[in-house]
């Protein structure tokens, strides 16, 4: 008798679903379908993701309205911290939800593996952080007179990068919070400490050693240097390539842990 077979026996006799080891492309975007289908009938959650960047651009403006030197050394940093904040607080909220009413419990007893469900999540997620992305980044280059030296689409591309990755690390802390109220406390504990040494406030080298050593390993730190990278160069430059890869990086590992972490039921 094979393995598979063995599997399928154990997990007929048991009246568990034999696990499922790869990705399927088909599961993944049956799952991706089925959280915009959702998304569709939750228009406060829409319009957290789409219209509160843009209003927080706006805002941010026009308080800088007497110094738009100001704006535009810190606009560029805050359009891919605000898409990673609000991505992240929709994405965990969402997560958790899903369990704590059981419908997680019931899809994964369906032939549905952990990382098809979190591959699932994530595109739903990164289709919505694409539209989110375009009409931040639009909305500060082109409306409210964002002065970039390069490319508008290497802002869109780590403003991207950081909403996906705000994705991922909602879909890993979602695991450990047991209601909806301790998935928002984790934002103080995971977003603050790297918006605080991200170097959007003062330079990092400026921090102290320890800091700056803590903010080297923060992937935060990263999206903001890949702004900035943006900010003052035309072309690509191979500092703003290490940025982006380790941003994208880091996303891709918390989606891992997050599927590795991912549990049925809330105790």
């Amino acid at each position: 008798m094979s393995a598979n077979t063995a599997t399928n026996t154990a997990a007929t006799t048991t009246g568990t679903p034999a696990p499922t080891s790869a990705l399927s492309a088909s599961r993944t975007t049956a799952t991706a379908a089925r959280v915009l289908r959702q998304l569709r009938h939750d228009p406060r959650t829409i319009a957290l993701l789409i219209l509160i960047p843009c209003v927080m651009l706006v805002l941010l403006r026009y308080v800088f309205d007497g110094s738009p030197r100001t704006f535009d050394s810190i606009g560029a940093s805050l359009l891919g911290i605000f898409p990673l904040i609000t991505m992240f607080l929709v994405t965990s909220i969402a997560t958790l939800r899903e369990r704590t009413s059981g419908t997680l419990e019931r899809l994964l007893a369906m032939p549905l593996g952990k990382g098809d469900l979190i591959a699932g999540y994530a595109l739903a997620f990164g289709i919505l952080a694409i539209i989110q992305s375009a009409l931040a980044t639009g909305l500060a280059v082109w409306f409210l007179g964002l002065d970039v030296t390069g490319s508008p689409w290497l802002l869109l591309l780590v403003a991207l990068l950081d909403a996906l990755l705000g994705t991922a690390l909602g879909l890993f802390v979602s695991a450990f919070a047991a209601s909806e109220f301790q998935a928002v406390q984790f934002m103080p504990a995971v977003i603050f400490p790297q918006l605080l040494l991200c170097g959007l406030f003062t330079p990092r080298s400026d921090m102290h050693p320890a800091l700056e050593a803590i903010s080297d390993v923060l992937p935060m730190s990263y999206a903001v240097d890949g702004m900035n990278e943006v900010l003052k160069h035309t072309d690509m430059t191979a500092t703003f390539v290490r940025d982006a890869l380790i941003v994208a990086g880091c996303a891709l590992l918390v989606l891992c842990l997050g599927a590795a972490t991912l549990r049925r039921r809330t105790a």
